[in-house]
């Protein structure tokens, strides 16, 4: 009994190791060869391309909207293109109606306006008058086709000076040709240090030389505005 109680401690000693032993092997024996099976046996290499064959094209990723924004606009791909901006249509320039120019007379003289209206009606023009500065810048307002000025320097309410100042100083009138005329001598030497005026006549003035520079002026301004309107239309471009 005792050899026996000797042999059974021996067994029990090794026995319980290699009993543990045998199925961890099993394990790592099983785990080793399904590491194989899922291994490739070569490298994958696509397939040759057919000669001439071109790349596909990759359609555009488009952003989805921001959430919670609520809205179904343009993505954040978009929200960085800035749209262009329609080109603003310049001011147009003052129109001058084909046809006979119209010439404004401004001067409180009866007298004299009847014989400027005489004169230059005569030659085809088509002529505005009146009595001062004022009246002369209302009729300015109302008839932008007004191709030149003919004013008296000494009116009441608005004498010729300020009239002048006046049309020079709007961005409307600025370039409108002004003729001046005076029976005062030291009159006719102040207007002559007055930008754009074009003509200093002493009363009595030469209907002829007045004349020519009436239809000279007339004749500037018209070509002014043609070459305006056509700088105008070409900045402007067409409208989509």
């Amino acid at each position: 009994m005792e050899m026996f109680h000797d042999l059974q401690e021996l067994l029990g000693a090794y026995l319980m190791p290699v009993l543990i032993a045998i199925p961890l092997a099993i394990i790592v024996l099983i785990a080793a060869f399904k590491r194989d099976d899922y291994r490739p046996t070569r490298e994958y290499t696509p397939p040759p391309r057919p000669p001439g064959a071109t790349p596909r094209a990759t359609a555009p990723v488009v952003l989805p909207p921001l959430p919670g924004s609520g809205s179904t606009g343009p993505s954040m791909a978009s929200a960085f293109v800035t749209a262009p901006t329609p080109m603003q249509p310049p001011a147009a320039a003052p129109v001058v109606p084909e046809g006979p120019p119209t010439v404004l007379v401004a001067d409180d003289s009866a007298v004299v306006r009847t014989k400027l209206k005489r004169l230059l009606e005569g030659a085809g023009f088509t002529v505005v008058h009146v009595n001062d500065g004022n009246e002369a810048l209302a009729q300015l307002e109302e008839k932008p086709e007004i191709a030149v000025l003919i004013t008296d320097l000494e009116m009441p309410n608005k004498d010729g000076f300020e009239l002048i100042a006046d049309v020079h100083g709007s961005l409307v009138t600025e370039d409108l040709p002004v003729i001046a005329i005076t029976g005062h001598d030291e009159l006719h030497g102040r207007v002559g240090q007055i930008e754009g005026v074009y003509g200093i006549f002493k009363k009595p003035w030469n209907d002829r030389e007045l004349l020519k520079r009436v239809e000279s002026l007339a004749h500037l301004r018209r070509s002014a505005s043609r070459r305006g309107r056509r700088a105008s239309d070409l900045r402007a471009g067409p409208v989509a």
